[in-house]
């Protein structure tokens, strides 16, 4: 028989294990800003003035760039037309502002000319949100209920894919805007080579956890199908 035991151990042993590669991508992303926060600009840009340049330079005229508190706590608000920068970022004149400012302004540029997959992204909020607010419950539910109302667990499984869908849509809007950005920054002088080649690095790290986050959820989304397959066969 498949799956012996508690279904749920499952569940959270992939749990953890994306949770401990998370934490090493998380903590290499950290550790990149942290070092390529302490090389200023040669051409001494805050993270705001890179961000309002590349709007304008975009013709995008219709979006503010504010400073919002911690770190990063960075994005872009579709609905109220905001590039949101951390503190860190928005006062910032580093190598790494300059990626983050610029990346922010990445999904800015994503909105005005309405790109596809952040179009796809923004439909799919709404149904998400209400996801998220009852998978688990339904997933629980139908996993001590599978033998007697193996539809619930089904009904959770299709809850848990939107949010997986979600993951696999965030991936190429992030590394689109994080090249859209590197492309501004290179075409127009902003950084210098080594500084390029930072902003990149930080860049590369930051779409990793998006990676890794989609990754997760693949796996742990066909762990909840095999258990509602496996039952059914039993």
């Amino acid at each position: 028989m498949m799956m012996e035991g508690n279904p749920m151990m499952g569940a959270y042993l992939i749990g953890i294990l994306v949770m401990g590669v998370s934490w090493l991508v998380s903590h290499q992303l950290k550790s990149r800003f942290e070092k390529y926060s302490r090389t200023p600009l040669s051409n001494g840009l805050s993270g705001r003035e890179i961000a309002e340049r590349m709007l304008h330079d975009h013709g995008i005229t219709n979006v503010k760039v504010v400073s919002v508190p911690g770190a990063l706590t960075d994005h872009y608000n579709p609905a109220t037309r905001t590039v949101n920068l951390s503190e860190p970022v928005y006062h910032a004149r580093n190598a790494a502002a300059a990626a983050v400012a610029a990346h922010e302004c990445g999904h800015a540029v994503q909105h005005a000319t309405a790109y596809q997959w952040l179009n796809m992204r923004s439909k799919l909020v709404p149904v998400v949100n209400v996801a998220s607010q009852w998978m688990q419950w339904v997933l629980l539910g139908g996993i001590l209920l599978i033998n007697q109302f193996p539809a619930l667990l089904l009904g959770g499984i299709i809850l848990f894919a939107m949010t997986t869908l979600f993951s696999l849509i965030t991936l190429p809007v992030e590394y689109d805007a994080s090249n859209r950005a590197l492309a501004w920054i290179q075409r127009n002088g902003i950084v210098t080579t080594s500084e390029y080649a930072m902003s990149a690095d930080a860049l590369k790290w930051a779409a990793r956890t998006y990676l890794v986050a989609a990754i997760g959820s693949i796996a742990t989304l066909l762990y909840y199908v095999m258990i509602f397959m496996g039952r059914r066969r039993d």
